[in-house]
């Protein structure tokens, strides 16, 4: 059974797929409402649970936060899709070159006049 940080992540990688956008691993952990753990550790955890309960959702939308990837794996070929193209693999990273466009920017929420908040 998929945790709360799972279902929680799980939605915001609905978001980014209607939007057709991508995000990095601390913004879909901000977004969700937790710490991404050291390296991003925690997001990757459920981003392994949806990849394994929930298959539609384009896990794949998530990139690092330093713009790398995998050298030639599944999320390289998926984001070739969008256009995104990849750098010289260094150690068997590959750097991601993505259009601004493609990064999803969430807006801050609107701070409450103080009147209403008093």
């Amino acid at each position: 059974m998929a945790s709360n940080r799972a279902a929680d992540v799980a939605e915001v990688l609905w978001e980014l797929k209607r939007a057709g956008k991508l995000a990095t691993l601390s913004a879909v952990a901000e977004r969700a409402g937790f710490n991404p753990g050291a390296d991003g550790k925690a997001v990757r955890k459920c981003l392994a649970t949806i990849r394994r309960e929930w298959s539609h959702l384009e896990w794949w939308r998530v990139i690092e936060d330093d713009g790398t990837a995998e050298a030639d794996s599944e999320q390289v070929q998926l984001l070739r899709t969008l256009g995104v193209a990849c750098g010289d693999a260094r150690k068997g990273q590959a750097s991601l070159m993505i259009d601004e466009e493609l990064i999803m920017v969430w807006e801050a929420p609107e701070e409450l006049p103080e009147s209403v908040t008093a």
